[in-house]
């Protein structure tokens, strides 16, 4: 089993700054690609950014210049460096990962930090 959890996530002033982390634990063989997803209230879930094991990122327009993803792979960690954050970067923050196991490849998601930006 594989597990992801996330840390890092709070209230935060607009402009202000937060750095969101994620660990991955488990039978783990490797692990592929790793990511971050955010859902606001009444929205789908959406593709914040993303990095591969060889370091290729891709974000989202709305964060491009404002966010900085990087893992560390022998820990198994991804983190999400947010600055100048916006009121719409309300949401909860998801890790996601595609992780190589004995039973096969799969994607995985953590639980989930909530990251408020308000005055």
């Amino acid at each position: 089993q594989v597990q992801l959890v996330e840390s890092g996530g709070g209230l935060v002033q607009p402009g202000g700054s937060l750095r969101l982390s994620c660990a991955a634990s488990g039978s783990i063989l490797s692990i592929n690609a790793m990511g971050w997803y955010r859902q606001a209230p009444g929205n789908d879930r959406e593709l914040v950014a993303i990095m591969s094991t060889s370091g290729h990122t891709n974000y989202a327009d709305s964060v491009k210049d404002r966010f900085t993803i990087s893992r560390d792979n022998a820990k198994k960690m991804v983190y999400l460096q947010m600055n100048s954050l916006k009121p719409e970067d309300t949401a909860v923050y998801y890790c996601n990962a595609d992780v190589s196991t004995w039973r096969g490849r799969q994607d995985y998601w953590g639980t989930g930090t909530l990251v408020t930006v308000s005055e």
